[in-house]
């Protein structure tokens, strides 16, 4: 496995001696596929967490024992959390992805990764 992730990288390496960052060919299809699910991941879960969260509390306003009264209010308690956090992670995930691939392009850069090969790389193990 480490081999073939190596020889990978290193041909990519080599490949990208145009200047262009090597890794930018694995990451493209990542991140076009992220800004194609996330931005409807926003709407999914917003619209997922309201619905559920209606349901617990139709449940809650219906529990006429104090105990079931007590579990569909901590299940909403949770429930709220829950989905919060999702939408939270999703919308920032979604705002550091230019961010992050900035910071990819920049340090590629100054380790000299994309820049043409003097000589064949040589790996130590």
């Amino acid at each position: 496995m480490l081999p073939n992730t190596i020889a990978l990288l290193t041909s990519a390496a080599a490949a990208g001696g145009s200047g262009t960052n090597p890794f930018e060919t694995i990451v493209a299809p990542v991140i076009n596929l992220l800004n194609q699910v996330l931005t409807p991941a926003i709407f999914l879960v917003a619209a997922l967490g309201a619905v559920y969260c209606v349901f617990l509390g139709v449940k809650l306003a219906k529990a006429e024992e104090p105990q079931d009264r007590e579990k569909a209010k901590n299940a909403l308690k949770n429930a709220i959390v829950g989905f919060v956090l999702i939408f939270v992670l999703v919308v920032v995930l979604r705002v550091a992805i230019t961010p992050m691939m900035t910071w990819m392009n920049e340090n590629s850069a100054a380790t000299g990764i994309g820049a043409a090969p003097s000589a064949a790389p040589s790996i130590i193990f």
